[in-house]
C-alpha cells in the first residue's frame, strides 16, 4: 500500500501545477540574484515548493487545509523568522505585504515564488539601510546616566510606525550593547571599533544569503505551520546534517543555534567536553572565541551560525576558549570566559552509570543506588549484524541493577534529568526492567492506526523501592518510561514536569520523489505520529507531572512543547488493558509529599536553591533593562557577591571537622540538592515509614 501511494504522489509532483510552472518561469531567470542583486528563486525551487506542499498535505500526521486561515500562518511565521524583534521592518512595509497574507496557499499551489523572495529582499535591504545609519549612532560616545530603558524583548511589541522610531530602537539597542561592553572594562574606543565589527559581519553574512537560503527559510515557515518539528532541509543544510557523527562531535560536544545576532547554546550533549565541564548550559550565549595559541578573542556577535561552528570546531585534544554571557544572569550577565579541550563524543560516555550513596541515622546504615542514563541509546549497527554482545540502554541498566543488588541496596533511583530521549525500542525494554509483563506505550499513525509497544520480556531485573527522576528537559523516550513507571504505580516520579513531546518524526530524501535524477533537492523532516501512555493521554505538551515536584525555574510557556505556536495538541484516546502493582497508592503519595514539604522549609540547601530559581526566574521574565549604568553595574555586582558568598559557605561546610556539623550530614558524598532530597523520599519509601 504504501509503494502505491508513493508512486502515485511521484506522479502528482511530476505533472501538477506544469501550466503555472511554464507561466512562471516566464518571469524569472535561472539566477541566484539578478542585474541588481536581488535574490531570485531558482527553476528547482518550483519544485521543492511543490513536493513539499503535496508531502505536508498528503503525510503529515496534522490533516491542515491549504487555505487562507493556514496561509495567514504561514506569513507570520516568514515575517518572525526575518524580524522576530521587529527591528527593521516598519509598518508601512507591514502594509504593502498585507497582499500576500491571505494568498501564499495560492502561490504554494502554483509554484509563485516571488512574493515571499519580494519579502526577503525588503528585509535585506532595510537591514543594509540600518547598518548605513550606525556610523550615526556611533559618532560619539553614549551617556550612560540617562535615565532610560531598552525592550530586549520584543516579540510581541508593535512594528516600528516610521524610519524614527526604527532609528530610536537602533540607538537602544546599540546603546545596550555597547553598556555590555563597557560593564566588562572595555575602553570606548574599542566598544566602537567592537560595535562596528559585529555590523560588519552582520552586513557580510546577509549578503552570502543565497536563494537556496531563502527558499529554506519560507518552506520552514510553511511547515512549522503544521508543527514545530517540521523542517526543510536545503542541499547545504542536508549536506551539514549527514556528517558522519565521530567527525560532527568533534569538538566541544554543544548544539549551537542563531538568536538575532548571538550564537546560542541550545543543547549540551551528553558526554560531550563541554557537559564534563559543567560549566557551558543551555541558554548561553558565545560572544567571543580563542585558539589555545592565540592571545585574542574574535568576537563572534552577528556571525553566521556555520563559521562560528567551523572557529569552535578542531582536532582532539586541542582547546578553546569561549567568551560567554551565561543565561543564568539574563541581559545584566557579565562576560566568562570558559576553556573546554576538544574530544570525540564517545559511545561510553553517553552509557548508563551508577553510584551508591550510603545513609545513616541512629546507627542504622541504608544504601542507595543511583544510575544514571543520559540518552536512551543502541548500537543499531551491532545489533543488524547478529552481535550478541550489542550495546544498548536496556542490556548496561539490567548489569548495573545486578551489580547494585550484590550490594545489597534498600532502594533505587534512576536519573533521567537532561535525558531528551532516544530509542523507543530501549524505552519500552527498559520499562520492562521493573514490570512483569503488559503494554508500555501506544503509537498513533497519521492514518488512525495505533500501535502497542509491549515489554517483551516476562522477567523483572528489580522488585525494590523505585524512584525516577525527571526534569524539563527530560523528553521523548523519557517520558515514555516514566509515563509507564507512573501508569503501573512502579515507581514513584520526582522532579519537574517534563518536556512534553510526545511526536514522532522521519527524514525523507526529496531526490526519491522525482522521476528525474537532476539536482540535489534537500530533505524534508516530517511528524508523522503521536505518542500515548498505556491510559490513553498523550505526552504531548503535559508530558509527564512528576508524583513529587520540585521547584522548577522553567516553566512550560517559556521552555518545552507549550512553549512552541503550532505544537499539536494534547488528546486521547482510549486506554489499553493493563495490571497496576501495588507497590504506591494515594495515602502513599500524601505522605511522602508532606515530609519533602518539611524538608523544603528547613534543608538550607533546597532553600538556597528556592531563591536562585526564583531570582533567575525574574531575570527571564525581564522584558526591559535599564541603559543606566550604575544601575546595570549594581545589578550584576549583587549577584555576583551573592554567588561568591554561597561559594564561599559551601566551601566551608565542605572543609568543616567539628563533629556537630558531621553528625548532621546523613547522605555521604553528594552535593545534589534534588537527589539529596529524592534519596530522602526514598528513604521514606523504603524505610517503611509510609504507608
Amino acid at each position: 500500500m504504501k509503494k502505491v501511494c508513493i508512486w502515485l504522489l511521484v506522479l502528482l509532483v511530476s505533472t501538477a501545477s506544469l501550466e503555472a510552472q511554464m507561466a512562471y518561469k516566464k518571469t524569472k531567470t535561472n539566477k541566484k540574484t539578478d542585474s541588481s542583486g536581488i535574490i531570485m528563486p531558482e527553476e528547482d525551487h518550483i519544485k521543492v515548493q511543490l513536493l513539499v506542499s503535496q508531502l505536508l498535505n498528503k503525510y503529515h500526521y496534522r490533516k491542515n487545509k491549504l487555505n487562507d486561515s493556514l496561509s495567514n500562518v504561514i506569513f507570520e511565521n516568514y515575517l518572525g523568522t526575518l524580524d522576530n524583534n521587529k527591528m527593521y521592518f516598519t509598518q508601512s512595509d507591514l502594509d504593502r505585504f498585507e497582499e500576500y497574507r491571505y494568498s501564499f496557499d495560492d502561490d504554494i499551489r502554483s509554484g509563485n515564488l516571488v512574493p515571499a523572495y519580494h519579502i526577503f529582499n525588503v528585509y535585506r535591504k532595510n537591514l543594509k539601510s540600518r547598518l548605513d545609519y550606525l556610523p550615526e549612532i556611533l559618532e560619539k560616545e553614549f551617556d550612560f546616566e540617562v535615565e532610560e530603558t531598552f525592550e530586549v524583548d520584543r516579540e510581541d511589541a508593535a512594528w516600528p510606525k516610521d524610519q524614527d522610531e526604527l532609528n530610536v530602537l537602533w540607538t537602544k539597542m546599540i546603546k545596550n550593547q555597547a553598556l555590555n561592553l563597557k560593564l566588562a572594562d572595555r575602553e570606548w574606543k574599542d566598544v566602537k571599533k567592537t560595535i562596528e565589527g559585529r555590523f560588519d559581519r552582520v552586513g557580510s553574512t546577509v549578503e552570502q544569503y543565497n536563494s537556496e537560503d531563502v527558499l529554506q527559510i519560507y518552506l520552514n515557515a510553511f511547515g512549522q505551520a503544521f508543527d514545530p518539528h517540521t523542517n526543510y532541509l536545503n542541499p547545504t543544510a542536508s549536506a551539514n546534517f549527514k556528517i558522519d557523527m565521530s567527525q560532527s562531535l568533534e569538538g566541544i560536544g554543544a548544539q549551537l543555534q542563531l538568536d538575532n545576532e548571538y550564537t546560542k547554546v541550545s543543547d549540551v550533549i551528553v558526554g560531550g567536553p563541554a557537559y564534563k565541564t559543567k560549566m557551558l548550559e543551555k541558554g548561553d550565549r558565545i560572544i567571543g572565541v580563542a585558539q589555545e595559541d592565540e592571545n585574542e578573542l574574535v568576537d563572534v556577535v552577528g556571525w553566521r551560525l556555520d563559521e562560528v561552528v567551523k572557529l569552535i570546531r578542531g582536532p582532539k585534544g586541542t582547546r578553546v576558549t569561549l567568551q560567554i554571557l551565561p543565561a543564568a544572569g539574563g541581559e545584566s550577565a557579565a562576560p566568562k570566559d570558559i576553556t573546554i579541550e576538544r574530544d570525540k563524543v564517545k559511545l561510553e560516555e553517553q552509557s548508563a552509570k551508577k553510584q551508591v550513596i550510603e545513609f545513616e541515622e541512629d546507627g542504622k546504615s541504608l544504601k542507595f543506588g543511583v544510575i544514571s542514563i543520559p540518552i536512551f541509546y543502541q548500537d543499531f549497527e551491532a545489533a543488524q549484524a547478529g552481535d550478541k554482545d550489542f550495546k544498548s540502554t536496556t542490556r548496561d541498566t539490567r548489569r548495573l541493577i545486578e551489580e547494585l543488588k550484590e550490594e545489597n541496596i534498600d532502594g533505587l533511583v534512576i536519573d533521567l534529568r537532561y535525558n531528551g530521549g532516544g530509542s523507543l525500542t530501549e524505552a519500552i525494554e527498559l520499562s520492562g526492567l521493573f514490570i512483569e509483563n503488559g503494554p508500555v506505550v501506544q503509537v498513533r499513525n497519521a492514518n488512525g492506526s495505533i500501535d502497542v509497544g509491549d515489554d517483551p520480556d516476562p522477567e523483572i531485573a528489580y522488585d525494590g523501592p523505585l524512584a525516577v527522576m525527571v526534569n524539563r528537559f527530560s523528553a521523548s523516550a523519557s517520558e515514555i518510561f516514566s509515563g509507564a513507571m507512573q501508569d503501573y504505580k512502579r515507581g514513584i516520579i520526582i522532579g519537574e514536569q517534563t518536556y512534553g513531546k510526545g511526536t514522532v518524526q522521519n527524514l525523507i530524501d526529496l531526490d526519491r520523489f522525482v522521476a528525474d535524477d537532476g539536482g540535489n533537492l534537500g530533505e524534508l523532516k516530517l511528524t508523522l505520529a503521536k505518542f500515548y501512555r498505556i491510559t490513553g493521554s498523550s505526552t504531548q505538551h503535559k508530558g509527564v507531572e512528576p508524583d513529587i515536584a520540585f521547584p522548577s525555574a522553567y516553566s512550560a510557556e517559556q521552555f518545552g512543547e507549550s512553549s512552541e505556536k503550532s505544537a499539536l495538541p494534547w488528546d486521547q484516546i482510549r486506554s489499553v488493558e493493563f495490571e497496576a502493582t501495588n507497590d504506591l497508592n494515594e495515602e502513599m503519595l500524601s505522605q511522602l509529599n508532606k515530609s519533602h514539604e518539611e524538608r523544603m522549609k528547613t534543608n538550607e540547601n533546597l532553600i538556597n536553591l528556592l531563591e536562585d530559581i526564583e531570582e533567575l526566574k525574574a531575570l527571564q521574565n525581564q522584558k526591559e533593562v535599564s541603559l543606566v549604568e550604575s544601575v546595570r553595574r549594581e545589578e550584576r555586582d549583587r549577584l555576583e557577591e551573592k554567588r561568591a558568598s554561597r561559594r564561599e559557605v559551601i566551601k566551608e561546610q565542605n572543609s568543616a571537622d567539628d563533629e556537630d556539623f558531621k553528625e548532621k550530614i546523613k547522605i555521604k558524598d553528594i552535593d545534589d540538592p534534588y537527589l539529596e532530597e529524592s534519596i530522602y523520599i526514598l528513604i521514606d519509601l523504603a524505610s517503611g515509614k509510609i504507608g
